[in-house]
């Protein structure tokens, strides 16, 4: 349904980049003993368990803590601050609000009532963010601005829109929605997580080279909902995303938490869906069908090949251009770059790898991306060998 879709788009941004194309090796493993005393289960069991979970209503406090290991972005954001203006956005629009959970640590209420009905709540000090969906509407509230958005379910909407995963039951499907040779997973004891039994599943590469060192994904024991998830670079240090609840009840949640009135004097803006919509206007045709010419501009040819396979896969580009030469772009822009870059040198000729604890990338001088959940050495190596 569009409605849903449309939900989908507000969960939790938390991008799991290159976990969703490994495939998983069911390997039997029996729980260990813990605390709390659960019965023992197999993997494959466990993994069973979370597919046939079906909770359609809960509420309760969420912390997400995400540590890509990137240089601040403060000293760009102020010395870029006056360049782009603010396009008449506002500030309680969700595809900007929601950015903020990319990096450091929040806390937020979160409801559920069904695929029609979710309410998010981000807590800043005394300021609240607030994002409720209920039926085709869509509303934000910031309390800071005293600033509403709200958008409008479209009829028209393109069916193929990405879904990011966010909740740790998504994040948990995206990992364990193949199955192969690559992965090892276990079940490694148990624990308490937000006053549940829980076990803890755990998934780790069989594959040298990748950026992740394990995911865990603690699982309610009664009905099988993900709980928890962790996921931990070979950097060590910080997890990468530590999301999980502090509180839950899977009770029905009350009707109210999913209404909404603008408060008096605030500025209400209306997403783009509400104005096409009033317009009579259509979507453009490229969004349609899915921007057949896009890729014309992507590469060479379009083309974008895959090197490898499971965790340390590698997407390659050819932009079929020199890449840009960072000193010559502004002082702000060229102090970021050089403090997350790495300039390497191979058969290949020379390039920069640029990297975070999970997702690196090398850009050719002569204009080829290597990318991947993958470790430096091993872009480098997918270059020297001119795949």
């Amino acid at each position: 349904m569009a409605e849903t879709r449309k939900a989908s788009r507000f969960i939790v941004p938390v991008a799991v980049a290159g976990v969703a194309a490994a495939t998983i090796g069911l390997v039997p493993a029996l729980a260990a003993s813990g605390d709390p005393d659960l019965p023992e289960i197999t993997a494959q069991q466990l993994i069973e368990k979370i597919a046939a979970s079906d909770t359609q209503t809960l509420s309760g406090t969420f912390k997400i803590s995400t540590d890509l290991g990137l240089p601040s972005l403060g000293g760009l954001a102020s010395g870029l601050g006056g360049l782009g203006g603010d396009g008449g956005s506002s500030s309680a629009d969700p595809a900007e609000k929601l950015t903020e959970l990319v990096s450091g640590s929040h806390t937020l209420r979160v409801a559920a009532d069904g695929p029609e009905r979710q309410r998010l709540t981000l807590l800043d000090g005394s300021d609240e963010y607030s994002l409720i969906h209920s039926g085709d509407d869509v509303w934000a509230y910031d309390s800071k601005s005293n600033e509403v958005f709200h958008e409008k379910g479209a009829s028209g909407a393109p069916e193929k829109e990405q879904k990011l995963p966010g909740t740790p039951k998504e994040l948990a499907d995206e990992v364990l929605k193949a199955a192969g040779d690559t992965t090892s997973i276990t079940v490694d004891g148990t624990a308490k997580v937000a006053g549940r039994d829980a076990y803890q599943l755990v998934i780790k590469p069989k594959q040298a080279g990748s950026t992740v060192a394990s995911v865990k994904i603690a699982v309610d024991a009664a009905n099988g909902t993900p709980l928890k998830f962790t996921l931990s670079s070979v950097e060590g240090g910080k997890p990468v995303v530590d999301a999980g609840f502090t509180k839950v009840d899977f009770g029905r949640p009350a009707a109210s938490e999913f209404t909404f009135t603008a408060p008096k004097g605030a500025k209400v803006t209306e997403g783009a869906a509400e104005k096409a919509t009033e317009s009579g206007e259509d979507l453009p045709k490229g969004f349609e069908e899915g921007f057949p010419g896009l890729g014309a501009g992507l590469g060479k040819d379009g083309d974008l090949n895959v090197i490898g396979e499971g965790w340390t896969t590698i997407a390659k580009l050819d932009t079929g251009a020199p890449a840009p030469k960072t000193d010559e772009a502004p002082k702000e822009i060229q102090g970021f770059l050089d403090s997350f870059g790495d300039k390497v040198t191979g058969k290949f000729g020379s390039g920069t790898v640029f990297r975070t604890k999970l997702v690196n990338a090398l850009l050719t001088d002569d204009g080829k991306v290597y990318v991947g959940a993958v470790t430096k050495d091993a872009l480098v190596d997918a270059a020297n060998a001119g795949k």
